[in-house]
């Protein structure tokens, strides 16, 4: 009989919303195995947003401030209300493990280990937790879903519904940034998809920066990330498609249902893949590295070693291809 305990602690201090999502399954699988447990995720704001009304989590906790130590600080005040009986945790820096490993019970610091070169990082959580016994084999193909209270879906409803009425064919969200200038899909393949889309009778959304000058379609309003998911919720209820790199709000748009083509360049597909339509540039890129992917040459200031222009590996994907699978999806 696998050992149940009455009080989780999750830690996820990495920083990014599409890492907190890549986590969900594994806090999810948690609280189904240890039914009555009192499960609290210590997290960064606004992710922490997503997990607030969900009936897994009983506590969301955050840094309190952002300057340095904050995050070990926060793993000190979490220990120190209550010792968790277990403590499972992504994050291995400013020595956050031994401080888990000396406060709770039991402890579960490394959930990134031995990674197989193509194996995804969810996988690979639940992977670990399994050969830990803390979860089933039938937990290893769960994926990230998020709760979205009624409040956030009535809003995301709302606001697709006004902006795009009742189309003849469904909605595509374009996200067209991301938080890292080496994932970022070239401007011109941008518009070159947007006016593709337009013709086939499509409403195009955008969410990201807007360009007056050259709107690639209407954007979404800016809203709260519960909301932001009812929004996407409300495209795929449309049987509508959302398009992006890999970033936060795709991962978002796949974890609130709507169908995703995620287009990968700096980082391998088959390691970040979304579960959707899952697009690769320049798949033999010999600087890519699947496992260790802040070494490669380009990933802090998008200088690529292939082209000095930007990033080959996003240039590579071109409109026919993100179109088509767009379309297909």
């Amino acid at each position: 009989m696998p050992e149940r305990y009455a009080d989780i602690l999750v830690v996820d201090l990495l920083g990014g919303i599409g890492d907190l999502l890549m986590l969900l399954p594994a806090v999810h699988g948690l609280a189904r195995r240890n039914p009555g447990a009192r499960l609290r995720l210590l997290t960064h704001d606004p992710g922490a947003d997503l997990v607030r009304t969900d009936p897994a989590v009983a506590e969301v906790r955050t840094p309190l401030h952002g300057r340095a130590g904050a995050e070990r600080e926060a793993v000190v005040a979490a220990l120190a209300a209550t010792r968790p009986d277990l403590a499972v945790s992504t994050t291995r820096y400013d020595g956050i493990p031994d401080l888990l490993e000396a406060g709770a019970g039991r402890a579960v610091t490394n959930l990134w280990r031995d990674p197989p070169p193509q194996q995804p990082v969810g996988d690979r959580y639940l992977e670990v937790l399994r050969a830990e016994g803390l979860l089933g084999a039938a937990d290893r193909s769960a994926r990230p879903r998020v709760y979205l209270d009624g409040a956030a879906r009535r809003a995301g409803e709302r606001a697709v519904a006004r902006l795009v009425g009742e189309p003849l064919a469904p909605p595509v969200v374009l996200v067209t940034d991301a938080g890292m200038a080496v994932k970022r899909w070239p401007r011109g393949h941008w518009r070159g998809l947007a006016r593709a889309l337009t013709r086939g009778g499509h409403p195009v959304l955008t969410v990201g920066p807007v360009d007056p000058a050259a709107p690639l379609g209407v954007p979404l309003p800016r809203a709260d990330l519960p909301t932001l998911a009812g929004q996407f919720a409300a495209v795929g209820r449309r049987g509508g498609v959302v398009v992006g790199p890999d970033t936060g709000p795709v991962r978002l748009a796949a974890a609130a249902g709507a169908a995703t083509v995620a287009l990968f360049g700096p980082t391998d597909a088959r390691r970040y893949g979304m579960g959707g339509t899952d697009l690769q540039g320049l798949p033999g890129c010999a600087y890519r590295r699947p496992t260790a992917i802040t070494e490669q040459p380009c990933w802090w200031e998008a200088r690529c070693p292939l082209d000095a222009a930007g990033p080959a590996c996003m240039a590579d994907l071109d409109v026919a291809a993100v179109l088509a699978a767009v379309t297909a999806r």
